[in-house]
This record gives C-alpha cells, sequence and structure tokens, in this order.
C-alpha cells in the first residue's frame, strides 16, 4: 500500500498502472480535499481508511469487471468503500435488494446472504462509486471536487487491459461511456437499480448473464453472483 496522503493508502498495483496515464494529482486533489473537510469538523462516509477499498479488494491484475455506482451511502456508517455495498451487520439496502431479485431472474440464485458484497471484489469486480467519497448525511456533495477525474484515470489504465465488463447503471455512470473503449470491451447499461428506476429498464436487463457469458467467450473466469 502507498501512502497518498496522510494515512490514506492505496495498493501499490493500482499506483503503478495509473502512473502510466496519471501523474497522480487527480487522486491527490479529492483526498486533500477531504482531509480539510476532515479537519473542519466534518464527516466524512465512508471512513476515511475506507474509501479505496474497491481496489484493495480488487487487485489491477485481477479486476475483469467494473460495476459503477453513484454516491457512496451517505447515512452514517453505512458504506464500507465498495459500491452498493454495506457491511454484514446491515440492512441491506433496497437498490442492492433489487440487484439480487435480478440476480436470481437472471441466473436462478444469488450467492450472497447478506449485503457485504468483498466476494464479488475479491473474484476481479472493481465496485467504484462516481464519487468515492461523500459528507455524511449531504447526498452529492463530493460531485464536484475532481473524483470524475481520477474515475476517467482508472477506465483509461483498464482499457489498455482489454476484454474488461463495464456496467453502467444510471446516468450518472453512462456519462463515462465516451471514454470506454468499446471495440476492445463489453459495455452493459441500463437504469439505476434504485427503487425508483429500476422498472424503467434495470429489470430484465440481464447483465449478469451476459457479462459471464462474455467472460467464458474470452476464457476468463466466470463470477459467481
Amino acid at each position: 500500500m502507498n501512502n497518498l496522503n496522510n494515512n490514506i493508502s492505496m495498493p501499490n498495483d493500482w499506483l503503478l498502472a495509473l502512473k502510466i496515464y496519471s501523474n497522480l494529482d487527480n487522486v491527490n486533489a479529492p483526498i486533500s480535499y477531504i482531509k480539510k473537510e476532515i479537519e473542519d469538523g466534518k464527516e466524512i462516509s465512508p471512513k476515511i481508511d475506507n474509501i479505496f477499498n474497491a481496489f484493495k479488494y480488487c487487485s489491477f491484475s485481477s479486476a475483469k469487471v467494473v460495476i459503477f455506482g453513484q454516491d457512496p451511502y451517505f447515512q452514517r456508517g453505512l458504506a464500507n468503500g465498495l459500491a452498493f455495498s454495506v457491511n454484514k451487520n446491515q440492512r441491506v439496502p433496497a437498490s442492492l435488494r433489487n440487484i439480487y431479485k435480478e440476480i436470481e431472474n437472471d441466473i436462478g440464485y444469488v450467492s450472497n446472504k447478506d449485503g457485504c458484497l468483498e466476494n464479488w471484489a475479491k473474484q476481479g469486480v472493481l465496485l467504484l462509486n462516481s464519487s468515492l467519497s461523500v459528507e455524511v448525511l449531504k447526498p452529492e456533495s463530493h460531485a464536484n471536487i475532481g473524483w470524475d477525474k481520477f474515475i476517467i484515470d482508472i477506465i483509461k489504465t483498464l482499457n489498455k487491459k482489454n476484454k474488461i465488463v463495464f456496467i453502467l447503471w444510471g446516468n450518472h455512470a453512462k456519462q463515462y461511456l465516451k471514454y470506454i473503449d468499446n471495440d476492445n470491451n463489453l459495455i452493459l447499461s441500463a437504469a439505476h437499480p434504485s427503487p425508483f428506476s429500476a422498472y424503467r429498464g434495470f429489470f430484465g436487463s440481464k447483465h449478469f448473464s451476459r457479462c459471464n457469458s462474455y467472460l467464458k467467450k474470452n476464457n476468463l473466469k466466470e463470477i459467481k453472483w
């Protein structure tokens, strides 16, 4: 792990890959902003040492699927650094319940028994929010602090791996479509799985079976959803 800014660490394999496309200013800028917010007494979600958990549990070498979320959960104590995920002792959030419902309808069963998605991440699923932080009880409060530039760097880095499945749910995720190499990767997009939009195309999208079919076709291990 490499210390980026006062004890906020990101795994070395990701940093080495990112350095090809970035001087790391695009990750240091939002981290510096967050540190100042904390110094000013503001509460940040997820906890500061969990901000890069998506990269901690899914190494660069193993990454083969990217699922984009929006904000981390802005409620106190809920976000754990993985998009859509919560810790094992937490109630499964509504969007994740809809994700599980689609998985069951798509492939017939759900492997997870709780709301923690670490096992997906460890299989090579990068669970990436479009903002990696948010002020507690203030949704989208960190939407404009520079995380978008960092996410673009991540996409450019993954583009060069090829054969990545990019899963984009909702308009926030779809803003990254133009940065993805569509010729050498698979893009799956649909409505967001939240209760407000899941019936507008998320349900029935069959992204999980389509993802696994693509992985299998490219001699990559399928995900146990």
